[in-house]
């Protein structure tokens, strides 16, 4: 019974198939046959897990289990303080997954609320309203404008039935239904004209119709089960931390028994040892990375949602980091999603409409200068005609104590800054509003000299609409409506502000001028109007013969201000930016050329192409395309599974339910604020509550900057638990006493990786940021040097600690000689660490970035120091940690030593970019002088 042909039959047809009578409908015992066949017409949610399952799944994380781990030896060696750390940690994080995860299960149950409640229908020859869900293939249902469809039908019978589709189809405006067949086997949705989508809504008129799918079988159902099978991606930061993790609980653990059998070997006490050993294993193992990246991660999302973004999912900041590639709606986010008057032809004149939204604000000019309304009769006239042959409504809404928004001017309206406006009512007829209140003509101020008395309704046959308006005495016929129906309809023309004959030449001017508008992608409609005798007939067809043609008005969404420079911003960071839309190929081909979307060679597709490839041909060609145009939800999911395969990172953004499983699959989702639906925001990862591509980048910039700043911590604190382990090796092998005691690696974790590392999480991004290209999505996370640099700083603050250790170990022949000698280790690791922690805030070395610039970073380290001195001076301090005052000849080794692995590494770096800096000028000025 299902099939995908029903635009394709009659209406007569249809009926046969269902076995209906378009009258009386189904018996009911058709009905009760038919629902035992199909079921009841709803979306089914799928497998759902329990609250309880979904907050224990968080737990079964392998870095959890270690950090569980080292919750028990903490408690065992009496670290309490660390194991209670680790333990809110692990709740913290298991609290947040949860929440996550619960949102994300939800967006099927938003996806059910789209559903209609009730529907009006005909059975056994009486009308009825019936809950929704009980609807079957086959049911004759009323519908109306306001009614919600509540399944998939066919139109038996339309009056001026008008739907908005965009949340499923993309299409920007609401689309004219008809009962007519239409011929083609893979027509995109928005193109079946005589389809009712369930879920959708009637914006205008009434008409019957054939239930023909329901519940799952609907279009709302296909993307229901999409929803349903798309699994969410892991990101690229939840891997690489799970990596991370595996890797140095190995190492760590390795290096940790190698220590200890090398100190029992060379004759420490075992007992001594094992204590060592365990204390070293949990001071190497980074418990707090974790509660680093969390709060890293929330501190951006507080950024972000200053700058517009809202994130519903922590990761996802870090995912948009590496984004290789933006798949962006073009509706409402490449364009302002406000239908707008910008080009005019009126007598013959070429004019631009400048202002933007619905904003009454703006001027008509001509090859560049001001067009005066009072000179000007035809262009008077157009206004006229826009003003009062609509239905729209402009409407300011005011905020708050702001002062009266709308107030008079030479060039007409201005709208108070503090104030917002709005159309109700359809977006083409409130582009014609607008246009007409930027000079001045509104409604209410034509109220009283033209009164409109009669309207003739547009419909899809006529293509026109008229009204008929009283004016000082007499009537007046004013007309809009589709350009090449209206110039067969007028015997005249208002050319250079007189009325002449429609000639043929003058009419093959304004053809050609509609040809020009439609090129550039314009909605184009025309204008006329006629003088009515006083004793003549409205009622007849006629009446709208003999009009007079004043010109044409040209309509597009036009694109956002910001977001050209956005969309360079990103070929500069190199990511690629992809338009999927709904809408006509040449309306998104125009919009991405005003935009630099597409470059030289770059392709354009419709859905129509792609449904003829398979997966194969477009994977060749995914590279090439930049945009999409009158797509269904499954292109889009294929496009994002597409860009996948190729090794991309992709970002999705889009507002309509037939965005919902894309977003969902994409690398990171992204829904509009103000007019994505909910099932869209629930199957997003962020949130724009501007609706603004521009904000995306600004996301993009954020997410980079974290990601850079989680390495620096993962540098500094790795490098230090390197430093500690090194230093306890390197002496059990030369047969050295222990350069630090359990306490004193415990104090070093606790004190030197914690606050400092925090602060790291919210340093200031560095300069060249965007001017970087995308990181692999599979990079390792010790990618570009950092794995060197963090053995190469680690192994020097090992040697060095141990250095100053065995110097002070050979100066000093009293009783205290190893505690004095091991106060000094201690501080020199310490400070090493500390100064360390200076040049992770660069990707080049410590002169590269204004020490100070930081000010938490610069807290923490001052923070650390005075419990250095604390611990090293304190009395009552110094028999727990076993520390001694040190001297200045102490302070002097252990500030050299701590210092020589930053700023012998760093003085390296200055040397080497010299060098490579060199180099670079020399061959370009080899090239350009072969050039010469």
């Amino acid at each position: 019974m299902d099939h995908n042909k029903w635009h394709q039959m009659s209406v007569n047809e249809l009926l046969a198939e269902l076995d209906v009578h378009a009258e009386s409908g189904l018996p009911e015992e058709n009905v009760t046959l038919r629902r035992e066949q199909v079921g009841h017409n709803e979306l089914s949610e799928g497998k759902s897990v329990s609250p309880i399952a979904l907050f224990l799944n968080q737990f079964k994380d392998f870095m959890v289990l270690v950090l569980a781990g080292a919750t028990l030896v903490s408690g065992l060696l009496g670290e309490y303080l660390d194991a209670v750390t680790i333990i809110a940690i692990i709740l913290i994080n298991g609290i947040l997954g949860f929440v996550q995860e619960f949102r994300a299960e939800r967006s099927l149950r938003v996806l059910k609320q789209l559903s209609a409640p009730s529907a009006k229908v005909i059975r056994n020859g009486k009308f009825a309203q019936i809950s929704a869900k009980e609807l079957v293939p086959g049911d004759i249902v009323l519908l109306e404008s306001g009614d919600r469809i509540p399944a998939d039908v066919r139109w038996l019978e339309t009056n001026s039935c008008y739907t908005e589709e965009s949340a499923l189809t993309g299409e920007s405006v609401p689309v004219n239904k008809h009962c007519g067949a239409i011929a083609g086997d893979d027509l995109p949705l928005g193109d079946r004209r005589n389809i009712g989508f369930m879920g959708t809504m009637v914006t205008r008129g009434t008409g019957k119709a054939l239930v023909i799918r329901t519940g799952m079988n609907t279009e709302m159902g296909k993307i229901a089960h999409l929803i349903q099978s798309t699994e969410e991606m892991e990101t690229p930061l939840q891997h690489r931390l799970e990596q991370l993790g595996k890797i140095l609980i190995g190492v760590a653990l390795a290096l940790t028994v190698m220590v200890v059998v090398a100190g029992i070997l060379h004759g420490q006490p075992a007992l001594g040892m094992f204590l060592a050993g365990v204390s070293l294993a949990v001071a190497a193992i980074p418990e707090g990375l974790p509660a680093i990246v969390t709060i890293a991660l929330a501190l951006g999302v507080q950024r972000m949602i200053k700058r517009k973004a809202i994130v519903r999912k922590l990761p996802s900041v870090e995912t948009l980091g590496c984004a290789s590639v933006i798949c962006s709606d073009k509706t409402g986010t490449l364009t302002q999603n406000k239908m707008t008057v910008t080009k005019l032809w009126i007598g013959g004149s070429h004019m631009d409409v400048s202002g933007e939204g619905y904003e009454p604000v703006g001027q008509v000019t001509s090859a560049g200068r001001p067009v005066e309304l009072k000179q000007e009769q035809g262009l008077r006239r157009f206004m006229q005609i826009s003003a009062l042959c609509n239905n729209a409504i402009l409407e300011e809404q005011q905020d708050a104590g702001s002062a009266k928004g709308m107030r008079g001017s030479k060039r007409g309206v201005v709208a108070d800054p503090s104030s917002t406006w709005a159309i109700k009512g359809d977006p083409t007829e409130g582009a014609l509003l607008v246009l007409a209140a930027k000079l001045g003509m509104t409604s209410t101020n034509l109220k009283g000299i033209y009164n409109r008395t009669q309207e003739i309704p547009f419909d899809s046959d006529r293509k026109r609409m008229s009204v008929i308006v009283d004016h000082q005495g007499g009537r007046l016929l004013y007309t809009k409506g589709a350009p090449d129906v209206l110039m067969e309809r007028c015997s005249y023309v208002l050319w250079e502000g007189k009325v002449v004959p429609f000639t043929p030449t003058l009419k093959q001017r304004a053809v050609a001028a509609n040809e020009e508008m439609a090129k550039q992608a314009l909605r184009v409609l025309g204008v006329a109007y006629r003088e009515l005798k006083p004793n003549e007939n409205i009622q007849d067809e006629r009446i709208e013969n003999q009009l007079i043609f004043v010109g044409l008005g040209g309509l597009i969404d036009p694109p956002r201000r910001e977001v050209r420079e956005a969309i360079h911003k990103c070929r500069r960071a190199g990511i690629k930016t992809v338009m999927i839309t709904g809408d006509h190929q040449l309306t998104a081909e125009a919009i991405a050329g005003q935009l630099g979307i597409v470059p030289r060679g770059g392709m354009s597709v419709s859905g129509v192409q792609l449904s003829q490839w398979t997966d194969e041909e477009l994977d060749k060609v995914v590279d090439q395309i930049y945009v999409y145009a009158r797509v269904s939800p499954e292109h889009k999911l294929r496009i994002v599974k597409s860009l996948q395969r190729k090794g991309h990172v992709v970002a999705m953004t889009g507002d309509g339910v037939n965005d919902a499983p894309a977003i969902k699959a994409a690398d990171i989702g992204i829904a509009m604020g103000i007019t994505g639906t909910d099932v869209t925001k629930e199957a997003s990862s962020l949130i724009l509550s501007d609706d603004n591509f521009a904000t995306i980048v600004a996301a993009i910039e954020e997410g980079r900057g974290i990601y850079e700043n989680i390495r620096k911590f993962i540098r500094y604190l790795l490098a230090s638990n390197v430093g500690e382990i090194l230093v306890m090796f390197f002496a059990m092998m030369a047969g050295l006493p222990l350069p630090l005691v359990p306490i004193q690696i415990l104090w070093v974790n606790l004190v030197t990786d914690g606050l400092p590392a925090m602060a790291l999480g919210v340093d200031q991004s560095e300069k060249d940021l965007m001017e970087q290209r995308p990181r692999a999505a599979k990079e390792n996370i010790f990618g570009r040097r950092l794995g060197w640099k963090i053995v190469s700083r680690g192994f020097l603050i090992g040697i060095c600690t141990l250095a100053a250790f065995w110097l002070t170990l050979k100066a000093d022949n009293s009783s205290q000689q190893l505690v004095h000698a091991q106060s000094v280790a201690f501080a020199t690791l310490v400070m090493a660490q500390l100064i360390h922690v200076f040049d992770c805030r660069s990707s080049r070395s410590i002169f590269h970035r204004n020490l100070f610039q930081n000010k938490y970073l610069v807290l923490a380290v001052l923070s650390s120091v005075v419990l250095l001195l604390a611990v090293l001076y304190v009395e009552a301090l110094q028999p727990i940690f076993k520390t001694v005052p040190l001297s200045l000849r102490d302070w002097a080794i252990t500030l050299v030593m701590a210092g020589i692995p930053t700023f012998l590494l760093g003085f390296g770096s200055i040397i080497s970019g010299k060098k490579s800096s060199f180099k670079r000028n020399r061959a370009q000025h080899r090239s350009i002088k072969k050039v010469a």
